[in-house]
């Protein structure tokens, strides 16, 4: 009896470790995925993109979307602020929302934002495009890096590609292929009214924000791009807001030319005051750390190679005038090289992604006055007379501390030491004299001429 008794309790202790065991499972699951916790309620991804189109925001769209497609998530909001971007970095967005299981909305919004060439090309793909009041999106034509237009055949094959993606993704979407033509070939902009009162729309929706826009959107039909229909169902829907990594934080704050720039300016200052002044450490280590934090951020911009080179070439020619007479050749020509190489360190017809010239000025204009005083000082101390060793000793003034006959030995005082001096004239006790070279640990000495400034004399 009790035998049977222990082995009933011990099966309760086992069934009861297996329950704790799959419940806490579950518990953790669920805890881990907001959509098994949230079962009962639609889910929407949302996340915002507040930079410029980059491979940086292009990364943390694409890793939306797909994390949305994985869990299976209702719908994905995309709220936009952008002055623009790559075309590379576009496209590969656009490719990723047009091929999406999970429905994307890209909502321009607060009020007051824009989504303007890049941006504008994202927007009108998605499968919902929302405005908040007071936005505006357009203004996607292709234009040089300064901001110019590019020369008239260039720019019509460039429209033309840009303009023939504009019309396809309008088109697939059911939206206004004129207006977005016009955005492109026109440089056309449109306000969240003319953009939604169109005929047809090319937008969508005018909401306030991103709860207005899942309120709007229950129960509404939308045409994927593929042809099929979803229906969607935002009431109630549990919000999951979605972030850049500290990683992509990092790149997308670095990821703007002028900073970019800056950064390389000030590694290759510090790297430079460090040889200048081995030991100094600090410029050493500044410099470095700003070097690797610009060729870091040149991961995700488009540079031109041969800018970097330029600006490298002219630090040098601005460091070699220290070495060679070029009577300020050199230092003109590492200037112009500097200016050159900063101009076209970006290699993208975006302006937004190009240097701002009110940043390479100053930037070029410090960076040589500080280059050309440091070869100054260098020069400065090329010239200065030497103070130790055997050349120190040439010239140095002392006072003769025994009589000295020519060709005979004496004792003279300089330089803080007492030495054996010879002479070809007679010195008396106590005269000045002149150190006019030195054999060994023997003086060469003469009598101090009148008019010859005092450097040392030191008393026996």
């Amino acid at each position: 009896m009790l035998q049977l008794t222990s082995v009933g309790s011990g099966r309760r202790r086992r069934a009861a470790v297996r329950v704790f065991l799959l419940s806490s499972a579950l518990l953790v699951a669920s805890s881990l995925n907001p959509l098994w916790s949230q079962s009962a309620r639609p889910v929407v991804y949302s996340a915002t993109v507040d930079a410029l189109i980059h491979p940086v925001s292009a990364e943390f769209m694409v890793d939306t979307m797909d994390r949305a497609d994985r869990d299976g998530a209702a719908l994905v909001v995309f709220t936009l602020r952008t002055p623009g971007g790559l075309l590379d970095s576009t496209y590969t967005i656009v490719s990723r929302m047009l091929s999406a299981k999970t429905p994307v909305a890209v909502f321009v919004g607060p009020s007051g934002s824009r989504a303007a060439s890049a941006g504008f090309l994202i927007t009108i793909a998605a499968d919902i495009a929302a405005m908040a009041p007071g936005t505006h999106i357009g203004a996607a034509h292709p234009v040089q890096g300064t901001g110019e237009k590019v020369d008239e055949t260039m720019a019509k094959k460039m429209a033309s590609d840009v303009a023939a993606s504009a019309r396809t993704w309008a088109t697939g979407r059911g939206r206004n292929v004129q207006l977005a033509d016009e955005a492109v070939r026109e440089s056309r902009s449109f306000t969240e009214n003319e953009a939604v009162n169109a005929s047809p729309p090319l937008i969508d929706l005018v909401v306030a924000d991103v709860p207005a826009l899942l309120a709007k959107l229950d129960g509404r039909t939308v045409r994927r791009f593929d042809g099929r229909t979803v229906v969607l169902h935002t009431a109630g829907a549990h919000v999951v807001g979605f972030e850049m990594n500290w990683r992509q934080r990092l790149l997308s704050a670095l990821a703007h030319p002028n900073i970019a720039y800056m950064l390389l300016s000030l590694g290759m200052l510090g790297l430079t005051i460090e040889l200048w002044n081995p030991g100094a450490i600090l410029p050493g280590v500044a410099g470095g750390l700003c070097l690797l934090l610009a060729f870091f951020t040149f991961q995700v911009l488009p540079v031109n190679y041969a800018g970097i080179l330029l600006i490298l070439f002219g630090v040098t020619l601005l460091i070699l005038e220290v070495k060679v007479t070029s009577h300020g050749v050199l230092s003109v020509g590492g200037i112009l090289s500097l200016l050159f190489g900063s101009m076209m360190l970006m290699d993208t017809t975006a302006p937004e992604l190009q240097v701002s010239l009110s940043v390479i000025l100053p930037v070029v204009g410090g960076l040589s006055a500080i280059l050309i005083l440091l070869v100054q000082l260098g020069l400065a101390s090329q010239r200065r007379r030497p103070t130790t060793g055997t050349a120190g000793m040439i010239g140095e003034l002392g006072r003769a501390l025994s009589a000295i006959a020519p060709g005979a030995a004496g004792r003279v005082a300089t330089h803080g030491e007492v030495w054996t001096a010879t002479a070809e004239e007679s010195i008396a006790e106590g005269d000045e004299v002149l150190v006019g070279g030195i054999d060994g640990l023997t003086l060469r000495v003469s009598r101090k001429a009148p008019g010859i400034i005092r450097r040392t004399i030191d008393r026996a």
